[in-house]
């Protein structure tokens, strides 16, 4: 597989990478599977889709410890980013902490389930609106220092931004979301230390990053890890409308997974599976490829527990779209909230 930079430090990843959160946080605890979510995870190192994306608050700590069993056997192999920044508590209420001592003691904790010495990105999952987000960079930056940690990211995932109409990629009056709050934290931090990568949502329904964060990633040379790429899993075409889901699953309370959205979004899937036709390929993996054309420094992170996602995903790093094939992309109705 293609491999991507990520950062002035030059590190290499593969061009598509694995979200781990499905796996153990997030989304029905009933289809949760240890022993199939090892595989998939040794799948995604068999085909060079080797950025393993996890959180210390997945599980809580599970997430950690399922990637560790794999590390312990494949450490070299592996790109390995985890977060800190974030509790969980019983009730699974999440607050944030960045203050410098439990940014510390967390990345020693998750060293030592990840069963590795170094961690090659380590993200600040949320910034602490009682701390300085200086000191807890700085705090992190230390780490890199100590040789705990190769590189520093930055989690935007949950930045709220303000939504107006604009042009983007070719399609008119499409909803665009402006990172401005995320962009200054960011302008903060890299006074500290540099910013090797942004997480943020980025998908074919979900381009709010497209419109400033995008931009501030590609003139700097900070790469893009884009979270969510296959729209928590609509943009596969495998998920039909009114079918339901569990209580713990995340989207039994999202507006795009109501029963009358997703009827109403099923233009979106309509186009990828034709485009996808052309190709003997799946509309996920159109929708993967779409991602990879917005520029190099862009990693898509698909979540999956299983190995045959994991392997089908990975195709998408193969798939070579056409004009055509963007041009009947960019014509497509912009996805509705």
């Amino acid at each position: 597989m293609e491999r991507r930079t990520i950062g002035a430090g030059a590190l290499r990843a593969g061009a598509i990478g694995l979200g781990c959160m499905p796996m153990s946080w997030g989304y029905t605890r009933s289809q949760q599977d240890l022993e199939r979510s090892l595989r998939a995870v040794h799948a995604a190192l068999d085909t060079g889709a080797n950025l393993l994306d996890t959180a210390d608050m997945y599980g809580p700590f599970t997430n950690e410890l399922l990637i560790g069993r794999v590390l312990k056997e494949r450490r070299d192999e592996a790109f390995v980013a985890t977060k800190c920044g974030l509790l969980v508590g019983v009730d699974q209420h999440v607050v944030a902490n960045g203050r410098p001592g439990y940014v510390r003691r967390a990345c020693d904790a998750s060293l030592r389930r990840l069963q590795t010495d170094v961690i090659d990105l380590y993200l600040l999952h949320r910034a602490d609106p009682e701390v300085p987000v200086e000191e807890t960079w700085g705090a992190m930056a230390e780490l890199v220092t100590a040789g705990k940690v190769r590189a520093l990211g930055l989690s935007a995932m949950g930045a709220r931004a303000v939504r107006r109409t604009a042009p983007v990629a070719g399609v008119h009056g499409l909803h665009v979301g402006r990172y401005e709050e995320t962009v200054r934290l960011l302008d903060r931090v890299q006074q500290v230390f540099p910013v090797a990568a942004v997480q943020a949502e980025l998908s074919f329904w979900s381009r709010e990053a497209l419109d400033t964060l995008l931009p501030w990633c590609t003139t700097r040379g900070v790469g893009l890890l884009a979270a969510m790429p296959l729209g928590n899993g609509f943009l596969t075409g495998t998920l039909t409308p009114g079918q339901g889901f569990e209580p713990d699953d995340i989207r039994a309370r999202h507006p795009r997974f109501t029963a009358e959205m997703m009827a109403a979004n099923q233009p979106v899937v309509a186009g990828l599976r034709r485009v996808a036709a052309r190709h003997g390929a799946t509309p996920g993996q159109v929708a993967l490829a779409w991602l990879l054309r917005l520029g190099h420094q862009v990693i898509p992170v698909p979540g999956a527990k299983r190995e045959e996602w994991v392997r089908e995903n990975a195709r998408a790093a193969g798939l070579s779209l056409t004009p055509r094939d963007l041009a009947e992309l960019a014509a497509l109705p912009p996805a509705r909230d």
